[in-house]
């Protein structure tokens, strides 16, 4: 395995052991830092938690090495401690095994045998992190293939690409379900950071204080159920990539400590007083027109510039007809629980077709896996696909009492006006419009893009 990057940590009150150890692993390829008793070690493993492996001798004169294992164990639980012991203290290495040590290995040592360890030992953090902190998130129901053959499809993964062979931090647009996340882990796997974690947080789904505990963890104490030290998810991506959907949501309280982290990779853990760092690759993901938002004062425009030094725009279904077939047949195969998957009628083709899928590829899937339940035989009509009424929004008149023609509106229609109406009277300013109608920006935003409302 490869010694790039990976980061050692050597606690031992034998300098001249430190010294000769560090030697040899710089040899090796190793990032190393040497302290010469436990509570230096605690101090640098607060300053830099993303060593990979503490090397630590149990007996030192202030903090011994036991205080150090627990501190790791409560602080930083993903470091591997491989414990340096006198063959008269096996016993006491053994017990440090049981309460979360790695391995340990004797005095004076063999380093072709300690660097087996050190090596295996950096395997494993890397399997913890995969199988323990990200493996929802790894375990994905959808294969990361991005299926069509339309050009605007091949245009945007032309750049995806691109994106993937730089290292800096991108923007990615696009509607409800066009598969923004599918996009992010693209561009990952074909980085740089592929060997690295893919963390995802979703900034719409949890509220501020828990976001902000996602992602930059918390210290014991710093809150009510705060009971032991939380790594934040910046620190498990450190080296890969950090994928933040519907960015737009994150408050303006929060955003500042985010612009934070980009600019120079250092945060604090919530209740912390410590600066800490992280590498990482930051992939933000919108339905939002973020300058918009930039102008209407809900999102910062200096986190905006900071974020998308690169673009992605996903093309909505709509506007890649050529595709729709292609992931409908996809989906009969990967939704059925049979080895001949369902079949779509012509007729059913042509009406797949013509629909505009305002909720894009996650809307076909879902029709298609609904289809497939209520289809009677091997294929599936058009009144399978139970697509949803267009006509809801059509404008009928009847003649009021003194014979004169009345318009009558559907309930959305009417909506939709009057949502316009204020937001005109308002001059567009969605807090105080939101305000006025009694409705959160959020609800007000979605009403917008629902009724296509479009600033005059």
């Amino acid at each position: 395995m490869s010694s790039k990057n990976s980061k050692i940590l050597v606690c031992d009150d034998d300098e001249t052991l430190c010294y000769l150890l560090k030697e040899q692993l710089l040899e090796e390829g190793f990032s190393v830092d040497t302290v010469y008793d436990g509570s230096y070690a605690i101090e640098a493993i607060k300053r830099k938690p993303s060593y990979d492996v503490l090397l630590l001798d149990l007996e030192m004169q202030n903090v011994p090495g036991e205080e150090v294992l627990k501190f790791v164990n409560d602080y930083c639980t993903s470091i591997q401690v491989i414990v340096l012991t006198a063959k008269s203290e096996i016993k006491k290495a053994i017990e440090c095994i049981k309460l979360g040590a790695y391995h340990y290995i004797t005095k004076p040592y063999d380093f072709d045998e300690l660097l087996l360890d050190i090596n295996k030992a950096i395997e494993h953090k890397e399997l913890f992190v995969k199988s323990t902190i990200l493996a929802d998130q790894l375990n994905k129901k959808h294969p990361n293939k991005i299926l069509g053959s339309s050009s605007e499809l091949h245009k945007t993964l032309h750049l995806a690409n691109k994106a993937a062979l730089s290292d800096s931090n991108i923007l990615i647009e696009g509607e409800t379900g066009t598969g923004k996340e599918l996009f992010a882990e693209y561009i990952h796997k074909r980085s740089a950071r592929s060997e690295k974690p893919f963390v995802v947080v979703n900034c719409a789904s949890l509220p501020d204080q828990l976001i902000e505990s996602e992602l930059f963890g918390h210290e014991r104490g710093a809150f009510t159920d705060a009971k032991s030290t939380k790594q934040g998810l910046v620190e498990i991506a450190h080296g890969g990539s950090l994928f933040l959907d519907e960015i737009g949501e994150l408050s303006l309280s929060l955003q500042p400590k985010l612009l934070r982290f980009l600019e120079n990779g250092e945060y604090r853990r919530i209740g912390g007083v410590t600066n800490l760092t992280s590498n990482v690759r930051v992939i933000g993901a919108t339905n939002r027109n973020l300058l918009e938002e930039a102008d209407s004062k809900n999102f910062r425009r200096d986190l905006l510039f900071r974020l998308n030094v690169i673009t992605l725009t996903i093309p909505p279904l709509r506007e890649r007809k050529e595709d729709i077939l292609l992931l409908a047949n996809h989906f009969l195969t990967s939704k059925s629980s049979v080895r001949a998957p369902k079949k779509l009628t012509p007729k059913a083709e042509a009406t797949l077709i013509t629909y505009d899928f305002p909720g894009n590829v996650r809307e076909l899937e879902h029709i298609i896996e609904r289809a497939i339940i209520f289809a009677e035989d091997e294929y599936i009509n058009v009144e399978d696909l139970n697509l949803p009424a267009t006509s809801s929004r059509k404008l009928t008149a009847i003649e009021d009492d003194n014979g004169k023609s009345e318009e009558i509106l559907s309930i959305e229609e009417m909506e939709k006006r009057h949502i316009a109406k204020v937001l005109r009277h308002n001059r567009w300013d969605r807090t105080r419009t939101a305000s006025i109608l009694g409705i959160s920006p959020k609800t007000l935003y979605t009403k917008i893009k629902k009724y296509e409302i479009k600033q005059e």
